[in-house]
């Protein structure tokens, strides 16, 4: 069984038991983006072409790192971290290389949204943190796509 490629929606009883939290809610959607984007780059890589595997593999890596400081991050603001969950939907067929190329470029937009939330939900050092998260993915998307987008992250609210 899969889960649906939403993430931005995804809450934990931890989170769900303290409403108002707004900092522990999108650090959970952070985490749930980042798992999404750990398993994405796994279809990724398998079928990227051999020219853009590396830069794959450094996305792979990427979004691990990232995935297991939210861990911490959920931690330290009194929740659980939500588990990845076995398998995702992908939001489109990835058969060949070109899509591989497209889904990589919906991961990262995608995991831009979410840091776009935790930067409005947090301050200090944990929106510095998501706030330089938000552009790493952002710059992500770009390589990918070979275009940008006036305001990464919000893209998906116009």
């Amino acid at each position: 069984m899969s889960t649906a490629w939403t993430v931005r929606t995804a809450r934990t009883a931890d989170s769900e038991a303290a409403p108002g939290n707004g900092a522990l809610d999108a650090a959970q959607a952070a985490l749930a983006a980042e798992h999404a984007a750990v398993y994405g780059y796994g279809v990724v890589g398998g079928r990227v072409g051999s020219a853009r595997r590396s830069e794959a593999t450094g996305a792979h890596a990427a979004h691990r790192a990232r995935r297991d400081a939210l861990a911490r991050t959920v931690r330290d603001l009194g929740g659980t971290p939500a588990a990845a969950a076995p398998a995702y939907d992908l939001p489109f067929p990835v058969p060949d290389s070109a899509a591989a190329v497209r889904l990589a470029a919906e991961l990262e937009d995608r995991v831009a949204g979410v840091y776009s939330d935790l930067v409005r939900a947090s301050e200090g050092p944990l929106r510095r943190e998501a706030a330089g998260a938000l552009r790493e993915a952002a710059v992500r998307a770009v390589r990918w796509r070979g275009t940008g987008v006036a305001f990464p992250g919000l893209a998906e609210r116009a």
